[in-house]
């Protein structure tokens, strides 16, 4: 998998011994797993000293699908109750961050299958980025992103898709 997403990746064992983010999301695995069996405590000293070793947050109640791939990892953040879909791309400094609100029982973001959020981005609150969406670099989200569509911009937007004339 990070063979296909990272072209600076030459082989298996370079992957295995230097991708922070492969790093990140194996011990995002385990602690989620304590997390799941109640040892809450233990989860959390564990991330935090994964955190120091790869420079990523993720915490282990967050819920995150297959083939997450962290790329360039430094400063993403994953919060508690976020949820990401299968196969999705982060790069440097992304922000799945709370607001404070709770909707649902949820402080961050749901993120769908296929997801791209380019460096720097922050999707902040208990909104939902639809299903194959790209976030730009920089892009501060703070409202839904439809499925297929692409959202730029402080605060972001959603680009009109593609075909379609004038602004969404």
């Amino acid at each position: 998998m990070a063979l296909d997403r990272d072209p600076a990746t030459r082989s298996r064992a370079e992957a295995f011994w230097v991708l922070s983010g492969l790093h990140a999301v194996w011990w995002y695995r385990m602690n989620h797993m304590l997390w799941g069996w109640g040892w809450t405590f233990l989860a959390r000293f564990i991330s935090q000293i994964v955190r120091w070793w790869t420079l990523i947050e993720i915490h282990p109640g967050a819920t995150i699908g297959d083939r997450l791939f962290i790329d360039h990892g430094a400063g993403v953040v994953i919060g508690e109750t976020a949820i990401v879909g299968d196969d999705c791309t982060f790069y440097h400094g992304v922000t799945l961050g709370g607001q404070g609100d709770v909707k649902n029982g949820r402080r961050h973001p749901t993120v769908g299958n296929g997801v791209v959020i380019g460096a720097g981005a922050i999707v902040l609150g208990p909104i939902t980025v639809g299903d194959n969406a790209k976030i730009g670099a920089g892009a501060v989200v703070i409202a839904d992103v439809p499925a297929n569509r692409t959202a730029v911009g402080v605060p972001a937007r959603v680009l009109p898709a593609s075909g379609s004339k004038g602004r969404s």
